[in-house]
Order: structure tokens, then C-alpha cells, then sequence
């Protein structure tokens, strides 16, 4: 659906990053670097209200990068050994870090949108697995589904003890916001953002990942130097939720 707000956003998407190539075609230094294509970038483009969200070179999102610089410096640790589900799979430095996995199963509700190979379909209301997966990635996909709470004890169960959920959603500093798909498009990108969200969340998202019955850490780019954030153009949070038993996994 094309809605105004929608179309600010790609303009200044497509300003911003004619203007980077403008400066890299005359010799600005390429002081900054992204840790999802590894390259050195003059900046990063905007999108929305966040001045600096893209990687010129990759496209790679804010969340995007964050989980790769996770990863690479061994905070995060990918079951290369197990199985991973890992739902959306749009971010193409995380389907190559994921699909070195034995069993990696890239999935979504629409699979015909994806472009990744053996993508299969999954309906997060409906996930009825037990005991399966070693690691389970969503980003930006709780805040689609119709009942985040059942989704949550779906996932739960379908994690093998001892295994993650790695969740990042959109976030404001207020108590989650929920509502339905009963809700007019326009009036959901009003209320949360985007015409195709049914919630918006805020930190207490943590406290329903506590009570699905998941042991919780969460990991924001504000806890990482300053230097790094500013180098890598760091942002978002991780909510790194584990199913209790088993070993723990560094």
C-alpha cells in the first residue's frame, strides 16, 4: 500500500544516498565501515527519522549491522552445528552467516517474497514443532503477527532446551501499544508506524518474553564504546531469550 508516509521515506532514502555517492565519486574519505559487507563507507543513508540507517554499499539496516558486529566479536554465537529457523530472511550477511548451519530453515508467511533458496512456509500462530531448533531469528516480525503472546509460547516450544530466540522489534519509550488487523491500514501506520503492524512495542516487551517462560538478556547498541556505535553506525536492541535447561551456549 502507498501511503504518504511511505513515499517521505524512500525520497529521503534515495537523496541521502545519491548524496554518499556524490561524496565518494569526489574523493571523500571513507572514514566509517559497515560489519555486514565488511566495506569502508563514506556514511550511511537515511531512512525516516534515523539520519544514518543504511549502508551504501550493502543496504544493511541499523539491526542489521548490530547483529553482525554481535556475532563477529563472539557475543552471539551461531549453532552452526544445529538447527536454525530463522523467519523473514531479508538480511543477506545474516543468511549467509545462518545457512552455514546443518539445518537451516529460512521461512516466512509469504515465502513467494523471498528470493532465498528452499525458503518454506511458516505461520507463527500455527508453529506446532517442539524441541526442534538450536536458535530461532526474528526481526522486525513480532509486531505482524495477530497474538505476539501465543507466538511466543509457539517459539518457546519449539526451541530445544538450552536454545535462543534472537527478537529485535521497532521500539518507543512508552508501554506497548496493542491493537488489530481489524484496525484500517492508514489508521495502524498512524497508531504504529507502519500500515501492516498490529502493535507497537516499547521496553516491556521484555516482561511478556519473562513470562512465555524465557530466561532474557537484552543487548542494545547503547551498551557498546561510543567509538564502535559511531564507526559502524550502531542502533537497535537485542532481546536474546533462551528456553531454561540445557548448556548454555557462549
Amino acid at each position: 500500500m502507498i501511503t504518504v508516509q511511505r513515499v517521505v521515506k524512500a525520497a529521503g532514502k534515495h537523496l541521502t544516498k545519491a548524496g554518499l555517492k556524490l561524496r565518494k565519486s569526489l574523493g571523500a574519505r571513507t572514514t566509517r565501515s559497515c560489519p555486514a559487507c565488511g566495506r569502508a563507507v563514506v556514511g550511511f543513508f537515511r531512512y525516516g527519522d534515523n539520519g544514518e540507517w543504511g549502508c551504501p554499499e550493502c543496504g544493511a539496516s541499523p539491526r542489521e549491522r548490530l547483529m553482525n558486529h554481535l556475532i563477529a566479536q563472539g557475543v552471539l554465537s551461531v549453532p552452526t552445528d544445529g538447527a536454525i529457523l530463522h523467519m523473514a530472511p531479508n538480511e543477506a550477511s545474516l543468511v549467509r552467516r545462518f545457512s552455514a548451519a546443518k539445518d537451516y530453515a529460512p521461512a516466512d508467511l509469504d515465502p513467494s517474497r523471498y528470493t532465498v533458496p528452499d525458503m518454506r512456509r511458516v505461520d507463527l500462530m500455527e508453529l506446532d514443532e517442539a524441541d526442534r531448533y538450536d536458535l530461532f531469528y526474528a526481526s522486525h516480525v513480532m509486531e505482524h503477527v495477530p497474538d505476539d503472546r501465543a507466538v511466543l509460547g509457539n517459539i518457546l516450544r519449539a526451541l530445544k532446551p538450552g536454545g535462543e530466540a534472537w527478537l529485535i522489534v521497532p521500539l518507543w519509550d512508552r508501554p506497548t501499544e496493542d491493537g488489530s488487523f481489524d484496525i484500517p491500514p492508514r489508521e495502524r501506520e498512524r497508531r504504529f508506524g507502519q500500515w501492516d503492524h498490529v502493535r507497537q512495542y516499547g521496553p516491556d516487551f521484555a516482561d511478556r518474553i519473562r513470562e512465555a517462560g524465557f530466561d532474557l538478556e537484552e543487548i542494545g547498541a547503547a551498551s557498546i564504546d561510543a567509538g564502535t556505535r559511531y564507526l559502524h553506525a550502531l542502533d537497535d536492541r537485542l532481546f536474546r531469550a533462551r528456553k531454561p535447561g540445557g548448556a548454555m551456549r557462549r
